[in-house]
């Protein structure tokens, strides 16, 4: 009788009996390598960057010791006027971007957010930008606006020489318009999210009682669409802060110091000058500004959530 019982418990358990490993054990040996392959990847780097930018290093003389100079390059870095010269064009690009992308995806989701024959087709087709690469949006864009074979200044009008990359005062106004092009449909997939969620009931309600276009947009629309067009914002605020591969490609940070923003500073002091102790502070001091940004925007979504 016990061993009848001792073979069923076995053969129960097959698994268990033949490795002689739990269903623990078996997770853990799954998730701990990649666990640990992503702290190679991600953490360590950060933990190095970090110890660099106390230090005097240079990436191509890696055989020299890296010398000890505390919050040195911090206090280089924020004391130097192009420092700040530069945050100044990367928060006119920024704001520039990011209010171009709110308002003309938010509009075309607004546009979208209808009955319509093919809807599926046109949305997928304005959501192309978004999936190709900004090196590649980049050189693209570089095409379009050259004075000699682009499209733009024959579609608007403008005459053959009239620069717009090679202009220190346009070039980042097309940066910007290039930008909106590849980015507004993400904020306008999040809007179309947010407005296809608005109660229908809402709107019938506001229609009986014969509101305005205006108010129902103001009282009902806006209001519940905010959170999501924050999250958008907040995304978008950060991709932006430190957008380099769409900018490098079309202007290379010129002409001049037109278009250099942070991340073309960065890549020149980190890849050209080699200097990579004071580049890493250069990064941290970038990395903090973002967090603090983004912290402001998530403590506002929070309120807004509150209510």
């Amino acid at each position: 009788m016990a061993v009848g019982v001792h073979k069923e418990a076995t053969n129960s358990q097959p698994g268990l009996a033949r490795t002689g490993l739990s269903d623990l054990s078996i997770r853990n040996l799954f998730i701990i390598p990649t666990i640990a392959f992503l702290a190679c990847m991600n953490i360590f780097p950060l933990i190095w960057s970090l110890f660099l930018s106390f230090h005097e290093w240079r990436a191509n003389l890696p055989d020299e010791k890296a010398v000890y100079v505390g919050i040195q390059h911090y206090r280089d870095i924020l004391n130097d006027p192009a420092f700040w010269q530069t945050f100044s064009l990367t928060a006119q690009y920024v704001l520039y971007a990011v209010v171009g992308e709110l308002v003309v995806g938010f509009g075309v989701a607004l546009l979208l957010n209808r009955e319509m024959k093919a809807k599926g087709v046109i949305t997928t087709l304005l959501l192309l930008p978004m999936m190709m690469s900004p090196a590649v949006v980049g050189l693209f864009w570089k095409l379009l606006w050259n004075p000699g074979w682009g499209i733009v200044n024959p579609i608007f009008g403008l005459a053959n020489d009239y620069a717009w990359l090679s202009d220190a005062n346009r070039a980042l106004w097309a940066v910007v318009i290039t930008d909106i092009w590849m980015w507004a449909p993400f904020v306008m997939l999040l809007s179309l999210a947010g407005l296809s969620a608005i109660p229908k009931h809402l709107y019938e309600a506001a229609e009986i009682d014969r509101a305005s276009w205006w108010f129902t947009f103001r009282n009902i629309t806006l209001p519940l669409v905010t959170p999501l067009l924050l999250i958008a914002i907040i995304f978008r605020t950060m991709e932006n802060f430190k957008q380099f591969d769409m900018i490098f490609t079309m202007t290379g940070g010129g002409p001049g110091t037109s278009t250099e923003v942070h991340s073309i500073r960065l890549y020149r002091m980190a890849f050209q000058s080699w200097d990579t102790g004071k580049s890493s502070a250069f990064a941290y001091i970038l990395l903090i500004m973002v967090i603090g940004i983004s912290m402001i925007y998530i403590k506002y979504l929070n309120k807004i959530k509150e209510r």
